[in-house]
């Protein structure tokens, strides 16, 4: 079995040990094959503890040290200057620890990595459409300001994530972003068969930049379509499989 993980890496957040991770060199087998780092999935325990111990090394802390949260697609930021004793409810984490590799999982939704070298203050979160729309890229910045951070001095990078071309969404969905701004209609385009298609990271950098972030990229990168590199959960329901595996992004000081 392949051991060897495969880590993207962002130009904009160099000097900073970080990464997200691909399925690349991981212990997990069935649909789950490679780098599975969601213990909320029903693959063996056994290798998701495995998988998270080489991402751990690959980051340079202890399997302890890399912090996550219990993700429910919500607005809220935990701020942490140590691992936590149980883990939160929170989509997005803030810290100015060194030794700390703050993380969130995905599979479609955005992992948006965040750091203001200079302050030494990082961020990860976990932006769906809902905690996009909602505000958890802005309450992140407002987060890392707290710290010391300053705002024109943060870099977000967003990982893979679901790409305009796979994310066909309903006429409901649609309508939700244009209630809260008739100008977010330029993120919808037409699809195959007069479908709506959504793009998500376009939608996400338009807020970061309205938010007075100093820099904002999207690695470009579409988990649906790459099948050998990231998991899916839109993938995994057109191919009626059970489950799926999540992708781990992270960054420490």
């Amino acid at each position: 079995m392949e051991t060897t993980l495969e880590i993207l890496t962002a130009p904009a957040l160099s000097g900073l040990q970080h990464g997200f991770f691909t399925r690349k060199g991981g212990a997990s087998s069935g649909i789950f094959w490679g780098l599975n780092c969601g213990p909320g999935s029903s693959d063996q325990a056994e290798a998701v503890r495995t998988n998270r111990a080489r991402a751990a090394c690959a980051l340079g802390v202890s399997p302890d040290a890399l912090v996550g949260v219990h993700q429910v697609h919500s607005p809220d930021v935990l701020t942490i200057d140590a691992p936590p004793e149980t883990q939160a409810e929170a989509d997005a984490i803030v810290t100015a620890t060194p030794g700390l590799a703050i993380s969130v999982l995905t599979a479609d939704c955005q992992p948006v990595l965040f750091a203001d070298a200079k302050a030494g203050v990082i961020g990860a979160a976990h932006a769906g459409w809902r905690g996009a729309l909602e505000g958890v890229l802005e309450n992140t910045l407002d987060a890392m300001e707290r710290l010391g951070a300053q705002r024109e001095n943060i870099t977000a990078v967003i990982g893979p994530c679901i790409s305009q071309q796979a994310y066909e969404v309903g006429e409901e969905f649609m309508e939700r972003f244009i209630v809260e701004d008739p100008a977010y209609s330029r993120f919808f385009s037409g699809g195959p068969g007069g479908k709506a298609h959504f793009d998500l990271p376009s939608f996400s950098l338009q807020r970061l930049r309205d938010a007075g972030v100093g820099s904002a990229e999207w690695i470009r990168r579409c988990t649906y379509s790459e099948p050998e590199l990231f998991f899916s959960y839109r993938r995994t329901t057109h191919a009626g499989e059970a489950d799926y595996g999540r992708l781990l992004s992270a960054i420490r000081l």
